[in-house]
């Protein structure tokens, strides 16, 4: 079964090369303009610092690394970030290579105060590290506008995104194919075997999905974004295979309208259908899950109302932390239930035009309701509450940030995130309260 999957996700690169490479007489591609290997290099450093409480209230708690229950966890963590991409060398066909070292060092948090599962820092068994890290490459080889990667690396898609919104980036280990030479048309399909959390101490680990919890041998993906001839309206779809769990369709939208007067008009469309498939390892997936934002932005303003359905037995579920572009996936939940229905308003100002340059901040609001985990099935027992229906909960989040615009520290970004979360028994999820301080620099070296 495993052999099958591959050669057909190999099929499904060589069509896509072959598409691009029918369109290389039509434009220059990037290729054309490789400066060499070295020539062409670029060597980053990226500087994060993170604080996090979680205070949780109404009688929940968590079950610390120390394994006792406390009603709160904190955790702090330095992570250092380098990142090397070599230029391509020249010719018709070119050749790079990507490469990453990353760490990240605990900052005085202890097992009787961070979580069972910490968000930022590694442990061993029942010990935490006091420092971590991992490294790892990619060769690159692109023709044209045609790039192929192999090794560990980043990816970025609706179905298969890796996260960096915590101390350190996870990254996967497989292949991937882009290609922008069709005018107006990007596109990508990948194979990846092997996945890196973003607080993992080496790399290599199974694949992981979120809500269920179960592995799987691959993920394979094709797909791409058609900037279509109407102005403002973009067009993303997707296919992709959780080996011998789920396939899963996504459809995405996007338009913006511009009004006088500095103002727009835009609205925003996710749909996601997920079925089962081969040994059906989540048990029976059934799941179309779809969210829409429509949004005003006015001068220095942005308002926004957004909708987000489930329709199904389980939860909308996603490999990788990052792969949910469901606009009510919100910093402490992402109203994917069974059944449910939520509802989000949200506000964004620029403050730069109104306090100083750098800074800005927004707020949002979301609620659903009509939760049923009833017949979600065993594998999604951490999600399950007390197993009846009517689960219902809402969230509220404030960020503020600001980017040091000039002088010698000219790029540091500082981020405040206040978060709450509210739910009954039948919802699953803590009621809790999160700080997140955040503060980082990258230096470009090369």
């Amino acid at each position: 079964m495993a052999r099958h999957h591959h050669a057909r996700s190999l099929r499904t690169a060589a069509a896509l090369a072959a598409c691009a490479a029918a369109s290389l007489g039509a434009h220059a591609g990037a290729q054309d303009d490789a400066k060499g290997f070295i020539e062409g290099s670029g060597l980053t450093l990226h500087n994060r610092l993170v604080y996090e409480r979680l205070d949780y209230r109404r009688g929940d708690t968590t079950r610390t690394v120390a394994g006792t229950r406390s009603d709160e966890a904190t955790e702090a963590a330095y992570g250092l970030m380098l990142n090397y991409q070599s230029g391509y060398t020249r010719g018709v066909v070119g050749l790079g290579l990507d490469a990453h070292a990353v760490g990240g060092v605990n900052l005085g948090s202890d097992a009787d105060s961070v979580r069972r599962t910490p968000r930022y820092i590694a442990k061993d068994g029942a010990q935490l590290k006091d420092s971590f890290g991992r490294a790892g490459a990619a060769l690159k080889l692109r023709m044209s506008s045609t790039e192929l990667k192999v090794g560990e690396m980043r990816t970025k898609n609706p179905i298969f995104h890796s996260s960096d919104t915590r101390l350190l980036p996870e990254t996967n280990r497989g292949w991937q194919i882009t290609s922008t030479d069709i005018p107006t048309l990007s596109l990508q399909a990948g194979r990846f075997t092997r996945w890196t959390d973003r607080n993992a101490r080496k790399n290599g680990g199974d694949l992981l999905a979120n809500y269920s919890g179960i592995n799987a041998s691959a993920f394979a993906f094709a797909g791409g974004t058609w900037s279509t001839p109407i102005n403002g309206l973009g067009l993303t779809g997707y296919w992709g295979q959780y080996e011998d769990a789920w396939n899963t369709w996504y459809l995405g939208s996007f338009y913006k309208m511009a009004l006088a007067n500095k103002q727009s008009l835009s609205l925003s469309l996710n749909l996601y259908r997920n079925t089962d498939t081969g040994k059906a390892l989540a048990g029976a997936v059934d799941n179309t899950t779809w969210s829409l934002m429509s949004s005003y932005a006015f001068g220095p303003h942005k308002l926004g109302l957004g909708y987000q359905k489930v329709d199904g037995d389980t939860p909308f579920d996603y490999v990788n932390r990052g792969s949910i572009w469901l606009e009510n996936a919100m910093q402490l939940s992402d109203f994917n239930a069974p059944h449910e229905a939520s509802w989000q308003l949200k506000y964004d100002v620029d403050l730069g035009q109104l306090v100083t340059p750098g800074l800005s901040a927004g707020l949002a609001y979301t609620r659903g309701s009509g939760i049923d985990y009833r017949r979600a099935g065993s594998v999604y027992n951490g999600y399950l509450g007390t197993g009846s229906a009517g689960g219902k909960h809402w969230e509220r989040d404030l960020i503020v940030r600001y980017t040091v615009q000039s002088g010698q520290a000219k790029g540091l970004a500082l981020q405040l995130r206040w978060s709450v979360h509210r739910a009954n028994a039948a919802q699953g999820e803590l009621n809790v309260n999160q700080l997140r301080l955040l503060a980082e620099m990258p230096v470009r070296i090369l």
